[in-house]
Formats: structure tokens, C-alpha cells, sequence
């Protein structure tokens, strides 16, 4: 290779080298001028996230003042229910103090026994429709296992057999549930 074409061949390198540097060198600049645009002031910057954070703060006061009213809501209705929530069942035992009432009068006057011992047999089975109707149950004790999640022991007495021993002898208080949970313990004797 002659010296001429060596000489070119450097002079052409170094051409392009410097194109790139000054395509560098230029990118980066306008880049920054882009940055320097009036829109990306930072004043204006500033201004935009303080008004932005002044909507968020009013929304965030909306937020709580809705969800402070909905928790007074809500703790007032809890408080009607637990104040009315027995007006119901109330209401539907009346008709059996009625017939108490009347039941009371019919031995005052001095009726006839058995009618008597009828009408209070009707109460009875009135009031204990009602119990079922709001899903109170009796627990069948006597004969069963003790259960100390339903019974409440009274008492030990040795048992008849031994067949007996850990099972209720006799009930002396029913127990109830309701809704499958315990509303009163049965008192019971327990065999030993």
C-alpha cells in the first residue's frame, strides 16, 4: 500500500471518529435542552405537586370523615338491635302470660281439677312451641354420657349398676341450647 492511501485511509478514521464524538457530544445537549423547556420548570414542577397533594389531602378528609360516619352509623344500629332486638320475642310471648293470667284466675274461683291440669298442659306446650320457634332446644341428659361442655355435675351417687358410672343419674335443672350453643347447663347427678 502506497503512502497516499495509508494517509487517506487515517484521515478518513479520524473523520469518522470525530463524527461520533460530536454525535456524542451533541445528543447529550439536546437532550438537556429538551429538559430546559418552559414546561419542566421547576417552580411550575412544584406547583403542580402541591396542588396535587393539596386534591390527595381532600380526598384522604373525605376518606376518614365518610368512614367516621359510617363506624357511628353502624355502632348506632348495633345499639337498636341490642335495644329492640328482644321486643319480638316479648311481643310473641304475651299470649302465653294471657293464658297464665287466665289460668290463675280459673284456680282462684275454684274450678274443676282436671280442666285446670288441661289448660295448664296447653300453656306448657304453647310456651315450649314458642322456645322451638326461636331454636331453643332442651338437653336430653338423663342416661347420657357426662359432658362437661353441657352438664354441670350437682352431685356424685354411687351408681345402681356399673353401667351407670360416668352417666347422669338424674337431672335436676333441664339445660338448654340454643342455635347449638349452650344457653343454660343442665345441673345433673352423676353416677361414681
Amino acid at each position: 500500500m502506497s503512502k497516499k492511501n495509508k494517509k487517506n485511509q487515517n484521515d478518513e478514521a479520524k473523520a469518522a471518529q470525530e463524527e461520533i464524538l460530536n454525535d456524542e457530544n451533541t445528543a447529550p445537549q439536546e437532550v438537556k435542552q429538551e429538559n430546559d423547556e418552559p414546561n419542566n420548570d421547576p417552580e411550575k414542577v412544584i406547583a403542580d405537586l402541591q396542588q396535587q397533594l393539596e386534591h390527595e389531602k381532600k380526598e384522604y378528609l373525605f376518606l376518614m370523615a365518610d368512614f367516621e360516619n359510617f363506624r357511628k352509623r353502624t355502632l348506632k344500629e348495633k345499639a337498636d338491635l341490642i335495644k329492640n332486638g328482644a321486643q319480638s320475642a316479648m311481643r310473641d310471648l304475651l299470649p302465653v302470660v294471657d293464658d297464665m293470667e287466665r289460668a290463675i284466675d280459673a284456680i282462684n274461683k275454684g274450678g274443676d281439677l282436671d280442666s285446670l291440669k288441661e289448660g295448664v298442659d296447653l300453656i306448657y306446650n304453647k310456651f315450649v312451641k314458642y322456645l322451638e320457634s326461636q331454636h331453643v332446644k332442651a338437653i336430653d341428659s338423663t342416661g347420657k354420657d357426662f359432658d362437661t361442655d353441657v352438664h354441670e355435675a350437682v352431685t356424685m351417687f354411687p351408681a345402681p349398676d356399673p353401667s351407670m358410672k360416668g352417666k347422669v343419674i338424674d337431672t335436676t335443672i333441664k339445660g338448654y341450647m340454643i342455635n347449638d350453643k349452650v344457653l343454660r347447663h343442665a345441673k345433673v347427678v352423676v353416677g361414681s
